[in-house]
Parts: C-alpha cells; structure tokens; sequence
C-alpha cells in the first residue's frame, strides 16, 4: 500500500529530469543561432539609426536612413526590380515546378531519373550557376548560337546587356535553377491526393481538366503555400544570381535591394544607410510572407 505513493515523487522526478533533455540538445543550436541571427540583426537595427561608415565612431541620426530611402532614386528603382523580379519568380516557378509534378506524377521507367535531373540545378551554387548563364547569355554565348543553328536570327540579342531584356533573363535563370524544388513540393503533394477521389470524379463524367480544378488543386493548397512562401523570399532578397550575371547593370536596370544594401554598405562605406535598407528588406519580407501565408491558409480551412 505504501509502494504507490512513495513511487509518485519519482515518477515527478523523472519527468522533470526527462523534460530538460531537450532544452540541452536544442542548447548549442540556439545559441549559434542568436550568434548568428539574432546579434546581427539587433546590431544592425541600432546601426540603422546612426552614420557609422564601418570605421571610427558611429553618430546618432536617427531617422534619416529611413527617410533618405524614400528619396533616393537608386533605392526606388531597385525596388521596383525587386518587385518585377518576385512576381516572375513567384509565378514562374510555381507553375512551372506544378507542370513538371504533374508529367511525372504516373509511374514509368526513368521517372525517377527525370526528377533528380530537374532537381539538380537546386543543389548548385547561385553564384556558380549566375556564372554559367552569364556565359550562355553571352553576345557569342551557348543560346544565340542555338538560335543562329536553328535560323532565328531575329531572336538573337544581348541578353544581359539591353536594359529592357537583362531582368527577365536573370529571372529566367533564377526559375530554371529552382522549379525543381517546387516540382519535389508539388509531387509530395500529388502522393498525398486519394487515387479513390479521382477516380470517382471521372466516374461521374468530370474531364481531366475538371478532376485537377475540383479535386486536385483544393488538396494541393497546402503544397502551394510553402512553394509560394518560399519563391516569395527567394524573390524579395535575390542577389547571388544578380551580382554574378549583371552587378547591378546594365545601368542600374537589374538593381535589387539586396545588392543595393551590398554596395551602399561595403563599396561606398555607408553602412548606417546600408542597414536601413537592410531593415526595410527584412520588414517587407516578413510582413509579406505572411500575409500570404495568412491568405493561403484560409484556404486551406476552407478546402
């Protein structure tokens, strides 16, 4: 009879001793983290507000980093590419990712092979492949010499350097490298869509088109969401990609926000301004992410 009670305060025991466990594995990880995350970015939010150059003493300005963005003529139009460049991104990659998901959704032989080739592209460096497209964008580069065999002539053109063309083509690169990754999201999507559900749709006369809208794509959403929060923060902070291919030009017409915050903070030494920028990037991203997210996730609930 006594056995019982006395055993409670060692059953406590052991869950106070159990639940501590995982506080010291998650230890070392949390505190790389805030060495590298979170001191950073306090230490730039309070860099934001002064004049440090990166050298001597930093002076209080308060706001004028943030003021000074909304009248700079380089920082509006690099968001502005920003912005061009996110919405192609966002749409081309997920569409196109959900077409490769689609064609290699039934079993055949070299499926698998096919997937890992369109995944590929995701495990490279931005910056090795911003290097490999800049020399197929070349004025004598791989694509114009396609284009020449195949006698389209007209379609040939300096791809990276005409102002009017040289962001699509970085955005090009950048959907390229990264729809495998939405194809792998969208086909662990498709592996989780009931056969039984589709099958009942075209039981019931629905066409392929109509069994993707109504059975589909609502199962899908969950799939779209973190392929589209994910192309949206790829988007928003491109640079890799940009500073390999472009630098920025021709002129200033492939100019993001991040390569801005790189310039302005270790080419011309205004790294208060720098972190300003920096800031208003971080804000834009998190605030659009997840209303996104928000959105999407209504949608969810309602499918």
């Amino acid at each position: 009879m006594n056995t019982i009670p006395n055993s409670l305060p060692r059953r406590r025991a052991l869950r106070r001793a159990h639940a501590g466990v995982p506080w010291l594995f998650a230890t070392p990880a949390l505190v790389a983290f805030a060495a590298i995350v979170v001191v950073p970015s306090l230490a730039a939010l309070a860099y934001s507000f002064t004049d440090w150059t990166g050298l001597g003493a930093a002076h209080w300005v308060g706001f004028d980093n943030y003021s000074r963005t909304f009248s700079d003529d380089q920082a509006s139009g690099s968001l502005r590419n920003t912005l061009l460049l996110t919405v192609a991104v966002v749409v081309a990659q997920n569409v196109l990712g959900l077409l490769l998901a689609l064609g290699l959704e039934r079993r055949f032989r070299g499926r698998n092979l096919l997937r890992t080739i369109f995944f590929a592209p995701v495990i490279l460096s931005p910056v090795i492949i911003g290097y490999l497209w800049q020399y197929i964008y070349a004025p004598d580069g791989g694509l114009n010499r396609v284009l020449g065999t195949l006698h389209l002539e007209a379609l040939q053109a300096t791809w990276l350097g005409d102002p009017k063309i040289a962001l699509w083509a970085v955005a090009a690169t950048v959907v390229w490298q990264f729809a495998g990754y939405a194809m792998i999201i969208y086909s662990a999507g498709l592996e989780g869509v009931p056969s039984e559900l589709k099958e009942a749709a075209a039981l019931d006369g629905a066409g392929r088109f109509q069994v993707f809208r109504d059975v589909t794509l609502p199962l899908l959403v969950p799939a779209i969401t973190i392929n589209v929060a994910l192309s949206l923060i790829t988007g928003l902070k491109l640079f890799d990609q940009v500073l390999a291919m472009t630098g920025g030009g021709p002129g200033f017409s492939t100019e993001t926000l991040s390569t801005v915050i790189y310039k302005q903070g270790f080419v011309n030494g205004r790294l208060g301004y720098s972190a300003a920028l920096a800031v208003e990037l971080g804000v834009a991203v998190a605030v659009l992410t997840t209303v996104q997210v928000l959105i999407l996730r209504r949608r969810e609930v309602r499918s």
